[in-house]
């Protein structure tokens, strides 16, 4: 069967389906297949196995499901059921003496708020028709509908290019390439049609970078791996058009498989917030508890003389007053519900989501020459930014340019290049008119080397040239671009080129070189890939003689472990050019070779191709047949390239020291390398005598090492625990020689024994895990891609941006958000518990002090504004003083702004001012009349009073805690307070009370009441008894016993 459909659009969003509530139901269905077997143009074959076709839902909701489905999920939130409790209580009568309203006009907002978001945030998705086995077409610049087999295209050797930005955010091109046998059928629609290969492979999964598989056609079998893929999401470039056979589709392809549920990182202060409500919620018992025990005696001892005028209810008129007590426990737990109240929520996270776009907008962290901006990937971490005390960075691209030049290299036991460019001449490559023009070396001995035709330098370089994994591209005669997978190998097949060897195209089992101006042919036998486990990379040829040679470079300790022991004193003597090398901060990598015989390799061969075939353990196969072959390995020499550091990023580390926070640097390079480039960006120092190094090869070794390094110090029988102890006692720390597994260990052993922070940086894919692992993730957008940026929560294109990140926006983001929350708790504890003392005055019968539409909007209409403001514009010092004394970002990380302790001292604020809020009015209005001489006593005046002192001491009292003034923060506050006024006549007027006189009761209320000088002189003194002690104690606080921030703000 074939099918000739165009792919549609995918956006990178789809990635981020995390909520699909339906999909780890749809990927356990699949887990059980252990391989897969597709039939090319079989339908009828492929339909007997219930494959996924093509449809994905990347939705969740329509127009019947949204309401329900929505709902369910935000009622799944404590906070929106507990407040759903609360309206259902309040709907009983008995119990209940607040209107629905005053809880149900709050929740609805919520509610509204987040399905708004939640409905802008789904959306639906195309989807192209095609099933597993079909093959279809794919035209020049469009999306790759579902994960296929490559058969042919355009392009010669059926290569073609693709854009995998929308899976790993990578936007330079990569190839992919069919297999010669399937690149023969090109655009032939017959022969396509008749194409009959069977494919076994793995089943679906959610590795990107890997395929297993295996075609069978015409009695043959062909290894399948991933450059033979082109997995859905990725984009057509530069190729008019390719062939590809359905493998997998739906939600079984690659790119759905990785929309997994998102682990969501939780701050400090979330944690902290939430056994907050806890203890709220224990004291909201108790006080209930208490009135409810006093309502029971009250009605034992007092209540009865009452009987006769009003009639108790039937439980009470028989004698079962415990039951009245019962029921004003209930009615007083929806009276102080708003101790916690559900605009909290809310405002937290517009707080975040606001300190989120300062950072996206922050020009100072724009970087022009990429023109890439700063970005907050998440909006829940920000105040945590405040509070780092441990940093793991990366090496090369994060501190470093990734940007590789070849310095120096060392060919049969001779050191060629020198770092003093000033004083040496730059070599003349004009010998080579292939050279590349930008290219620099200074040591023009190599290039008499090379035209003398000295063999060790030749094949040294000729190694170069053919052990990579690079794309030539040539546009004009000439001008050859190479498309490399790393710096490094850029680099180093540059060096090459201008030497003489220039690597000029590559088909499927070809290599060609120009070697001094001559074309030559090698024979591409076999490829033995790189990764982070071997660390090293060989390639098998055959030259034009018919020799046979293995070429492979990696790590020198790899690749030394690998010689042939008559190469004893050329590797002693490279060794000692390696450290050379690596103390001046330059990468190396080894170079050997080995000669190969015809039987032997055609006997490996077989092996290899019987391994590239199996699905199960095909890489455990692989690796021992690589380790077979490459050994008794001959010496040819070593290469050193450059990287030199960012710009800024020795100041940056200084800052950032001072700021009392660790730094350790995990990088995979050798121990000198690692500790140049520590001496270079200021983390190590000649001042440090005690420089000790923990190099053992075994446990023992380590561990005696270790306790060198922790001498006096008590030791636990754990090795990880002894290294914790001693690195933590370092100011610095640099781990080198690290994989991208155990650069997350590192970071999860600090996570787990250190109650502290962590934040993890790097720029390329080794770096996902340690970024994923720490509390706080950030991506360099750099050399290697943007994997790195892709799994972290904030991301930039230069190091030095991590210091304005923190100790501006992080510090910043910590004191908002904590002034924030003291004074949120504080403002709400003097607004509820102004009915528990009113309830000694009640006979404990849950009356309300305030108007019911006064509960109703004291928490989202009056105060809601001003403490935004101040959660998102304040500052305690500015951003200059921010860098100026690093010294500031110390309390964040002892978490000094807002704890328990500060949480009981609000508490014990907002107790104080409800205490006074209430005594102080019902002291003056016992005996006060009113100008005419007639009472002003009664319960509506006395609570538009005390309303009117809470709404303006809470604003006096913000307006005292702001200490950075914008026009924002004054139209808030000030217009909030002439909003209550404006709500407060017009509610008490006659008209409202005319159209609903059961909701607007206290008619004429504000104006007959607000109208007395002795009414506003009550309110002033309440205003300033309530504000005056916690002004007093400041100005003490601050004149005896200064903080950091209050002599900054005094300079």
């Amino acid at each position: 069967m074939y099918n000739k459909k165009k792919s549609v659009n995918i956006p990178s969003r789809v990635l981020q389906l995390a909520n699909i509530l339906w999909l780890s139901c749809a990927v356990y269905c699949f887990h059980l297949e252990e391989e897969r077997h597709v039939r090319a143009n079989d339908k009828d074959y492929n339909e007997k196995i219930p494959y996924a076709d093509n449809h994905i839902k990347t939705c969740k909701y329509n127009v019947f499901t949204f309401l329900p489905i929505n709902l369910f999920e935000q009622f799944q939130r404590a906070a929106n059921a507990y407040f759903l409790v609360l309206l259902m209580l309040q709907l009983i009568p008995e119990i209940s003496s607040l209107s629905w309203v005053t809880t149900t006009v709050p929740l609805v907002m919520v509610l509204v708020i987040t399905a708004v978001k939640d409905a802008t945030d789904d959306y639906n998705e195309k989807w192209m028709n095609v099933r597993v086995g079909d093959i279809i077409k794919l035209e020049n610049n469009h999306f790759v509908a579902a994960d296929i087999l490559l058969l042919s295209s355009s392009e010669p050797y059926g290569l073609c290019y693709i854009e995998t930005a929308e899976l790993d955010g990578e936007t330079n091109l990569k190839v992919r390439q069919a297999l010669t046998v399937t690149s023969d059928l090109g655009a032939d629609i017959t022969k396509l049609a008749d194409f009959n290969g069977e494919v076994i492979c793995e089943p679906p999964n959610n590795k990107l970078d890997k395929f297993t598989g295996t075609l069978y056609w015409r009695d043959n079998k062909y290894p399948l791996d991933n450059e033979k893929m082109l997995l859905r999401g990725c984009v057509l470039r530069n190729t008019d058009w390719c062939f590809g056979m359905v493998v997998f589709a739906g939600l079984q392809t690659k790119l759905m498989q990785n929309c997994g549920r998102t682990k969501f990182k939780r701050t400090s202060i979330d944690k902290l917030m939430n056994t907050l409500v806890l203890w709220i919620f224990g004291f909201l018992v108790c006080m209930g508890v208490i009135l409810a025990i006093g309502n029971t005696i009250w009605e034992q001892k007092v209540g009865r003389s009452f009987g006769v005028y009003l009639l108790w209810d039937e439980p009470i008129r028989n004698n079962n007053v415990v039951f009245s007590g019962f029921l004003t426990f209930w009615s007083y737990i929806i009276i102080l519900n708003t101790m916690v109240p559900i605009s909290l929520y809310v405002s937290v996270e517009v707080i975040r989501l606001g300190h989120s776009y300062f950072i996206n907008w922050d020009r100072k962290m724009y970087y022009i020459q990429k023109n890439t901006p700063a970005e907050a990937r998440t909006t829940t971490l920000n105040e945590e930014l405040g509070q780092v005390e441990f940093i793991f960075s990366d090496k090369t691209g994060t501190l470093t340019q990734n940007i590789m030049v070849f310095n120096k290299c060392s060919i049969n036991g001779k050191s060629y290049g020198t770092m003093d460019i000033w004083r040496t001449a730059c070599v003349d490559f004009s010998f080579n008119p292939l050279s590349d023009r930008k290219f620099k070396f200074h040591d023009s001995s190599l290039v008499e080397a090379i035209k003398m035709e000295e063999p060790s330098v030749q094949e040294f370089f000729r190694l170069l040239a053919l052990c990579h994994t690079v794309m030539p591209e040539e546009k004009n005669e000439g001008e050859l671009v190479y498309q490399a997978q790393s710096p490094d190998e850029g680099a180093l097949v540059t060096a090459a080129r201008n030497f003489g060897f220039v690597f000029r195209s590559r088909t499927p089992e070809t290599v060609t070189l120009y070697e001094m101006g001559t074309a030559v042919n090698y024979q591409l036998l076999a490829i033995l890939d790189f990764n982070n486990v071997r660390k090293r990379m060989s390639v098998i040829v055959r030259n034009p003689a018919g020799h046979i040679k293995l070429y492979c470079k990696g790590a020198d300790t790899i690749i030394f472990d690998r010689l042939d022991p008559s190469n004893h004193v050329l590797m002693n003597t490279t060794s000692e050019h390696l450290y050379e090398f690596a103390g001046e901060g330059l990468r190396t990598l080894a170079l050997a070779y080995k000669d190969l015989d015809e039987n032997v390799l055609e006997e490996w061969m077989k092996k290899l191709l019987y391994a590239s075939t199996v699905i199960e353990n095909r890489e455990e196969g692989l690796a021992d047949l690589y380790e077979e072959i490459e050994t008794g390995l001959m010496l040819l020499g070593a290469t050193a390239v450059e990287d030199k550091l960012q710009e800024g990023v020795p100041e940056t580390i200084a800052c950032l020291t001072l700021a009392s926070i660790k730094i350790w640097v995990l990088t995979g390079d050798k121990l000198e390398t690692a500790m140049n480039i520590g001496y270079s960006c200021n983390m190590l120092r000649d001042d440090m005598n005690e420089v000790f190094i923990i190099s053992g090869h075994s446990a023992l070794e380590v561990q005696q090492q270790l306790r060198l390094g922790l001498r006096a110090h008590a030791l636990e029988p754990e090795l990880e625990k002894v290294f914790l102890e001693t690195a933590c006692l370092c100011k610095t720390v640099i781990c080198c020689r690290v994989t991208p597994m155990q650069k997350a260990q590192v970071v999860e052993l600090v996570k787990t024994n250190k109650m502290a922070v962590t934040l993890a940086i790097g720029d390329g894919a080794n770096d996902v895990s340690m970024i994923k692992t720490a509390h706080i993730g950030v991506g360099i957008s750099g050399q290697e891609g943007m994997q790195a940026v892709l799994a972290s929560d904030y991301s930039f294109a230069q190091f030095r941006y991590l210091q304005r990140l923190l100790l501006v926006h992080g510090r910043w983001s910590y004191f908002r958000m904590c002034n924030f929350l003291f004074y949120f708790f504080y403002k709400n504890f003097a607004f509820t518990l102004v009915h528990f003392w009113f309830g000694f005055f009640c006979g404990f019968s849950a009356q309300t002090v305030y108007d019911q539409w006064f509960i109703t909007l004291f928490n989202i209409v009056y105060t809601s504004l001003p403490v935004l403001a101040m959660g998102l514009f304040d500052q305690d010092v500015n951003e200059a003083n921010s860098h100026r004394y690093p010294s500031l970002y110390r309390p964040g990380q002892l978490n000094l702004l807002f704890n328990k302790r500060q949480f009981f001292l609000c508490t014990l604020q907002g107790m104080g001012t409800s205490f006074l809020l209430f005594f102080i009015p019902y002291g003056a209005f016992c005996l006060v009349v009113r100008d005419d001489g007639s009472h002003i006593s009664d319960q509506q005046a006395f609570a538009v009073i005390i309303s009117t002192s809470l709404v303006i001491v809470v604003s006096v009292q913000i307006g005292l805690d702001t200490y950075y003034w914008t026009a924002v923060n004054h139209v808030f506050v000030w217009g909030s307070l002439a909003v209550y006024f404006a709500i407060l006549f017009a509610m008490h007027s006659d008209g409202l009370f005319s159209m609903f006189p059961s909701h607007f009761p206290f008619i004429g209320t504000a104006r007959n009441c607000l109208t007395q000088k002795s009414v506003w002189l009550v309110i002033m003194l309440t205003t300033v008894a309530c504000v005056m002690p916690g002004l007093a104690v400041r100005f003490l606080k601050t004149d005896l016993y200064p903080t950091l921030t209050d002599k900054v703000k005094g300079t």
